[in-house]
């Protein structure tokens, strides 16, 4: 190299490591600034997502309560009516549990989706992307994924609303129209049920319109006691009666039996014989069982006390014949008849 070209090359050089700090000078806030800001959205998103986390876990912990603990000798002296509410209170604290952790989860996940779309849109403003196409595209595909997926969307509602509203759980003897048995899984597009003779049942939540459930509060056991018609339903109010407060002493069904038996009356007065209804509130679940014992009892009562239980009754009239005129005429007494099984 020359001397004469030594200083257009120095300019060259010169004018070039201008242009590359005027650049430097004039982007700088976009080489540092954008990302530190970008950083700065994600650790921030990243914070909120933890919090909201954390406080969607302490508002659902407040409604779990674990089960009360049982002293050994409260353990040891329970009865069978005691032993039957304990696996109540268990199952329903186990039904809270879960239900809590499920709301909790899907109120979690719904806090971090909006947490890290809004994050994403942020992100892409800082890049420079205009979000106006990117929002309109995304309106399209959800309104055709909406109208493609309404039975999906309303599964999901329907069983976020029975879990928020409990209106069944899991161990609950349920009544959903076809679909009748015990809860075994409660999801929020699902719910699975297993009738009495072993078939489980996927029911989809958006289907369910109505359910009848067994197992809240309190049940009742309901007879209809059928005695004949000749006798005396005095009588057989006060059997009935004393046959169920005799029944509720007993230690083993003083807690499954909320009250004393009420004799409602005659409910129905066929040909044969009477019908006397008897009801008695009982624990959840506990009525068949309830029903079953009663009626036993009812019936070695009603025995013991000579009362009779219906049978077919018939009156027959007899025609007979006038040997001397020909002409037919009824007998002035009906012939009555009967069967009974011995």
């Amino acid at each position: 190299m020359d001397n004469a070209t030594t200083p257009y090359v120095l300019t060259s050089l010169t004018g070039q490591a201008g242009i590359v700090q005027d650049w430097l000078h004039d982007n700088m806030s976009a080489l540092v600034g954008v990302p530190l800001r970008i950083l700065l959205i994600i650790l921030v998103g990243a914070l909120l997502r933890a919090v909201a986390k954390r406080a969607i876990t302490r508002v659902v912990e407040r409604f779990i309560e674990p089960p009360e603990e049982e002293s050994p000798a409260e353990e040891g002296s329970r009865s069978r009516g005691s032993g039957v509410l304990w696996r109540d209170r268990t199952r329903a604290s186990e039904r809270r549990r879960q239900r809590a952790r499920t709301i909790g989860s899907v109120l979690s996940n719904i806090a971090a989706i909006v947490i890290v779309v809004t994050a994403m849109a942020m992100v892409l403003d800082q890049l420079g992307i205009a979000l106006g196409p990117l929002l309109a595209s995304a309106g399209v595909v959800g309104l055709a994924i909406g109208f493609g997926a309404q039975s999906l969307v309303a599964d999901y509602l329907s069983g976020m609303l029975i879990m928020v509203e409990d209106q069944y759980g899991v161990g609950d003897m349920v009544d959903l129209g076809e679909a009748v048995g015990e809860v075994e899984e409660v999801g929020l597009r699902l719910t699975r049920i297993r009738d009495l003779h072993g078939g489980l049942w996927h029911v989809r939540n958006g289907e369910i319109l109505r359910v009848k459930n067994d197992s809240q509060g309190w049940a009742r056991a309901v007879l209809d006691v059928s005695v004949a018609r000749d006798a005396d339903i005095d009588q057989v109010r006060r059997i009935l009666q004393e046959t169920g407060r005799r029944m509720r002493a007993e230690p083993a069904y003083r807690r499954i039996l909320l009250e004393d038996p009420s004799v409602w009356g005659v409910q129905s007065v066929g040909a044969d014989g009477v019908d006397v209804r008897v009801a008695v509130k009982t624990v959840p679940l506990q009525q068949w069982a309830v029903s079953r014992e009663l009626r036993e009892r009812i019936k070695k009562a009603l025995d013991a006390a000579g009362i009779d239980i219906p049978f077919p009754q018939r009156t027959i009239w007899i025609r007979s014949e006038d040997e001397g005129s020909g002409l037919r005429r009824d007998a002035d007494t009906p012939a009555r008849t009967g069967s009974r099984n011995n």
